[in-house]
């Protein structure tokens, strides 16, 4: 039987932040660095011999992946309110956090199998990745106000975001070596085995955090008769509580104001580098990837700088330097031409992608009601508001650049929303007033 550990205890949120780690793999190794770079040389080829379906052929190539990708986080949108309402009431969140690992783990490992001759069903498989990724995720950060208490979440959220870029650059670099090495006759066999990776590292080491998270309380069975429709009524309640909740309502405003631009900043930086920057001879690749090791390794300092930060001075006045910071660094994008100032930009952005990440979750935890025991439902709210976000995000950006004809502007334009941050971060009263009028 798993031994319980009470809230705060230190075995218990060491197994919370491990999870950092063994999911954080994915997002870098999969969703930012080795699969697109493989993704655009096999659909360039592809359209050079014409394996494509007639569906995609006056399509950009990018366009593909883009939309795919687009589905998946409608997809988690629409069944995270689901997801959450069968976790609060039925008891089986831990349950629910291993179905989804399981899930995005093993369509990572058939992501080596990732074929324009057969592209409905590899789409399905990226499709299916992303939404276990996103997915495990409305548990896994809804269990942070049921394992620490106020006063530690700002640092066990930065130690998790920590975890994961630590483990996920291990894991890249290594990939690196298999891919850059010479070990393999065929180059695409190490890119197929780096897949294959991440879904052994994510279910493996995830298995540490299974073995001491609790599964999760079980409402009354009165309670139960609509469990698939519950996630949604318990958004709708948290819509309505947010009229008593003042600090929460502003701070959610606030939040998706600039996370929609953040987000947008993280999703097109790649296609940004390798657009609009002058890589060489070289070419775009390397460069690109180093930039990314160089974005997460500054992002673990980011993390612990704005946690220590928040204790000195207060979760909102720093999430406000942080958002200032990223309109600069936008600002200085658009002037951005050459790799070393790709590189200057990398820097700044991984500091504040780390910081900014990890202080709205524990800020937004904090805000929680004490004695509420529907955390995935509050987590749910903060998710979907996030996936709503990127949407816009991402529309306003093609809209900016279409019309622009750049993507420069684009990047320009997201100065706006980092300065609306700033405006409704302002209006948040402090977290020790939270239920002030």
């Amino acid at each position: 039987m798993q031994k319980t550990y009470p809230k705060g205890h230190k075995k218990l949120m060491t197994a919370w932040a491990f999870y950092d780690w063994a999911n954080s793999v994915y997002s870098l190794v999969i969703a930012t660095a080795i699969f697109p770079i493989y993704y655009s040389a096999i659909s360039k080829s592809a359209y050079k011999t014409g394996n494509v379906p007639d569906i995609f052929v006056n399509m950009n190539n990018e366009t593909i992946i883009i939309l795919t990708t687009a589905v998946a986080f409608l997809i988690v949108s629409i069944i995270s309110p689901i997801l959450s309402g069968v976790a609060d009431y039925s008891g089986k969140k831990k349950y629910l956090l291993q179905f989804f690992c399981y899930l995005g783990g093993t369509c990572s490992i058939a992501l080596a199998f990732f074929s324009f001759d057969y592209l409905w069903i590899s789409l399905l498989v990226y499709l299916l990745a992303l939404v276990g990724f996103w997915g495990s995720l409305v548990f896994y950060n809804s269990y942070l106000p049921d394992v620490a208490f106020p006063e530690q979440q700002d640092k066990l959220s930065a130690r998790g975001f920590s975890m994961g870029y630590i483990g996920s650059v291990i894991l890249l670099v290594i990939c690196l070596i298999l891919i850059e090495g010479g070990f393999f006759e065929s180059e695409k066999l190490p890119i197929q085995i780096s897949f294959i990776l991440v879904g052994v590292w994510w279910i493996g080491f995830a298995q540490y955090t299974y073995a001491y998270l609790p599964s999760g309380t079980k409402k009354n069975t009165d309670e139960v008769r609509n469990i698939f429709t519950n996630g949604f009524t318990e958004l709708k309640k948290i819509w309505n509580q947010l009229g008593d909740n003042k600090q929460m309502k502003r701070y959610l405003g606030a939040f998706f104001v600039y996370s929609m631009a953040v987000q947008t900043v993280m999703l097109v930086a790649i296609y940004f580098g390798t657009e609009e920057v002058n890589w060489g001879d070289d070419g775009a690749s390397m460069g690109l990837i180093i930039s990314i090791l160089l974005i997460q390794l500054v992002a673990i300092v980011g993390a612990f700088v704005a946690s220590s930060l928040s204790r000195k001075h207060g979760n909102i006045k720093v999430l406000i330097g942080i958002n200032i910071v990223w309109a600069c660094v936008c600002i200085y994008g658009y002037f951005v031409t050459t790799p070393i100032q790709f590189y200057i930009t990398a820097g700044f952005v991984g500091f504040v992608m780390g910081s900014i990440q990890s202080l709205s979750r524990s800020t937004y935890s904090k805000m929680i009601p004490e004695e509420s025991k529907d955390t995935a439902s509050y987590f749910s709210f903060f998710d979907v508001a996030e996936k709503i976000g990127i949407v816009f995000g991402m529309l306003i950006f093609a809209i900016v650049g279409e019309i622009s004809g750049s993507m420069r502007s684009s990047i320009l334009f997201l100065v706006v929303f980092f300065i609306l941050g700033i405006i409704l971060l302002a209006r948040v009263p402090k977290l020790k007033e939270a239920l002030k009028d």
